[in-house]
């Protein structure tokens, strides 16, 4: 109760410092507490010793939420060269977990001994090269008829052409697929409306399979492919065999979107590069910024997935590196891809709520650029087009454009909200234009304000914004540069992820936050009501990553230590304040495989396990078994423990593992 009126007294107070500073009016709010004498000198005098301002005052009662309470939505944004998935809490901008993806972890037990996560991990692997880093870049929410679920949430690895899958139930990395015949990809994750395939784009072109060509018959070899990854939800991975790629040119694929009601079964990919540059800068070629930039146009792929898929099951495909590819001369024959022109250098494509809608962003043009579904239709029907040197059908531009809005430097990235405006970060101008979609009424589309941020804004997360029915309360601005904005750290500095609130006139930010983590590159934001997370596994001894019990699962008295020769298997559990057994005696050259079940039932008894000089470092969640298997190489005395903080007596919570010579 003392906790509820200090908050009251709080807000009453910060109410009459809004007054008095000059602030603007809000609606009275009752007040359970009389505040007679207005604010407190000691708040005054911390208030001026601050130098804050009402709208500072009402930026941190937007943003504050109190200990114990939960923010209204979850922010997903990628951990960039981190590897990771950064989960936020909006308002408050708490950073509530760093998801492990594909990178190892020790807090989390992923890919340090643990043979589930390190089997993940594998299954990504470049040939015989173990990965063990990526470059996250697009976080895409699960969707059932366009709107976010709750459910999953997946993430690409530009760096290695990768996709994860995680389970929104655990928050856990559950797989990580490759792509064979790629090496790089941008244009990932996003989904279809009912999350059946993930689309991925390539970004860099190189021959299928990645293998040597000489740059000299780029143009001949080098080749870029959109894969359609299929989603099983029932098993909750991707299915690889199910899966197929569409073989496009060799111009670079940048960002993607899936169509949604009017322009379901449909998606569309930036490109850039169509100039088709080789770079060569040391034998006095252009760079490769000048040379991928000298065309006014680019091209918008527009590929009818739906159409592709009956064409895989028809058998009209080539089977590539174990993927199923439909060429190009095939993609064009069936009526699945199309281009149309687009200003130069695009990055974003952005599909409106309603699905009518393409809304690109050229970087090195001032406008976006909005083209109509319908038209794009029209324009395929009557064949209005002419073929690119591929042989593919380019859509004419003025027969599928419904508008440019001019708006500023730098325009990179759309979001929209719930009253028909959209957002479009402008990275050279470091500010968030605002705009409203005008139908079809190539006049409606106007420019309405421009809010500068801090610095370099990239991409931009609405609430809800990349569905059919976005929030239109927050978007988050990631920006690339932070440079006065904290403490300094160095000369390697945190990004700055800039809170904005909606609801205003104009537009305000309102809550700086630093991301020492990694690079953000795309986030999205759901409602908080929509996610469902477990507390404890659904029975002791559960396999996290098959979600079933584990075969190795051990009951409190079935613990045991069994030798077969060299082969040792080790049954043991977890509860506070003990590990059982506590002391495990082996001989050096031992093969040893080690189960530990947590048998606690309680919510955040979490148990980690490390042992000394074994590269071991697991996290057992509650209900959980994991394994982990080594070679005793080395004989000596070492010391295993309990690394989470589960008891008063957690350092009693340890054991010997002694290696006998």
């Amino acid at each position: 109760m003392r906790r509820i009126l200090s908050v009251l007294l709080l807000a009453a107070l910060l109410t009459g410092l809004l007054a008095a500073c000059g602030g603007e009016e809000e609606t009275p709010t009752p007040q359970p507490v009389s505040v007679e004498s207005g604010l407190p000198s000691a708040a005054l005098e911390i208030a001026a010793a601050r130098g804050l301002t009402p709208d500072d005052i009402n930026a941190a009662l937007k943003t504050y939420v109190p200990s114990g309470k939960w923010d209204d939505y979850y922010l997903f944004a990628s951990g960039g060269h981190s590897g990771n998935l950064i989960v936020i809490g909006v308002p408050s901008m708490r950073i509530l977990k760093n998801i492990a993806v594909f990178t190892p972890e020790a807090w989390q037990g992923y890919g340090i001994g643990d043979l589930g996560t390190e089997a993940i991990l594998d299954a990504g692997n470049v040939g015989d090269v173990k990965i063990r880093m990526g470059d996250a870049h697009h976080p895409a929410l699960s969707e059932t008829n366009g709107d976010y679920d709750g459910q999953w949430v997946f993430i690409n690895d530009k760096a290695s052409a990768r996709v994860a899958v995680i389970d929104l139930r655990d928050f856990r990395t559950k797989q990580i697929v490759k792509d064979p015949n790629v090496i790089s990809n941008h244009g990932s994750t996003m989904v279809t409306p009912n999350t059946d395939y993930i689309i991925q784009g390539t970004q860099y072109a190189t021959p299928l399979g990645w293998e040597y060509a000489p740059i000299s018959e780029y143009k001949e070899k080098y080749r870029g492919v959109i894969t359609l990854w299929k989603f099983d939800r029932e098993q909750g991975r991707i299915i690889p065999e199910e899966s197929f790629s569409i073989e496009v040119p060799p111009y670079w694929q940048d960002l993607c979107d899936a169509g949604k009601l009017d322009s379901d079964g449909w998606g569309f990919c930036n490109s850039f590069n169509t100039e088709m540059a080789t770079g060569g800068n040391m034998e006095g070629n252009p760079q490769f910024e000048a040379g991928v930039s000298q065309r006014d146009m680019d091209y918008l792929h527009i590929f009818n997935w739906k159409k592709a898929a009956e064409v895989v099951e028809a058998g009209k495909y080539e089977e590539i590196n174990g993927m199923r590819v439909i060429r190009m001369p095939t993609a064009v024959e069936e009526g699945i891809l199309y281009f149309a022109p687009e200003p130069k250098s695009p990055h974003g494509v952005d599909v409106t709520p309603d699905g009518k809608y393409m809304v690109v962003a050229g970087k090195l043009d001032p406008h976006v650029t909005i083209y109509s579904f319908a038209k794009i239709q029209q324009a395929i029907a009557d064949k209005n087009w002419t073929l690119d040197e591929f042989g593919i059908p380019v859509l004419d531009f003025d027969a599928v454009m419904m508008a440019q809005v001019e708006l500023g430097l730098g325009p990179l990235h759309t979001q929209f909200d719930a009253d028909g405006n959209a957002y479009t970060s402008l990275f050279l101008d470091s500010a968030l234009a605002k705009w409203t979609l005008g139908g079809d009424d190539p006049a409606g589309y106007q420019l309405l304000e421009k809010t500068p941020v801090q610095y370099n804004i990239g991409h931009i997360a609405a609430a809800e914004g990349d569905t059919v029915s976005p929030d239109g309360q927050y978007l988050v601005a990631l920006n690339k540069w932070a440079v006065d904005r904290f403490l300094p750290v160095g000369p390697l500095l945190p990004q700055n992820e800039q809170l904005i609130d909606l609801t205003t006139s104009p537009v305000k930010v309102i809550y700086d936050m630093p991301m020492g983590i990694g690079e953000p590159h795309y986030a999205q934001m759901i409602k908080a009501d929509k996610l469902k997370p477990i507390n404890v596994y659904p029975e002791v001894g559960w396999d996290a990553i098959a979600w079933e019990k584990s075969e190795h699962a051990t009951m409190s008295g079935e613990e045991s230590i069994e030798r077969d020769g060299n082969n040792v298997t080790i049954y043991s559990t977890s509860i506070r304040s003990h590990l059982t057994p506590d002391r495990v005696e082996l001989k050096k050259g031992d093969h040893v495989v080690w189960h530990i079940t947590n048998i606690e039932t309680a919510h955040d008894a979490v148990h980690g396990f490390q042992l000394g000089g074994q590269n071991v470092s697991l996290s057992i969640e509650p209900g959980a078994t994991v394994s982990f298997e080594f070679d005793a190489n080395a004989d000596g005395s070492y010391a295993y423990y309990c690394t989470e903080f589960c008891s008063a007596l957690h350092l009693e919570m340890m054991g010997y593992m002694l290696v006998e010579p």
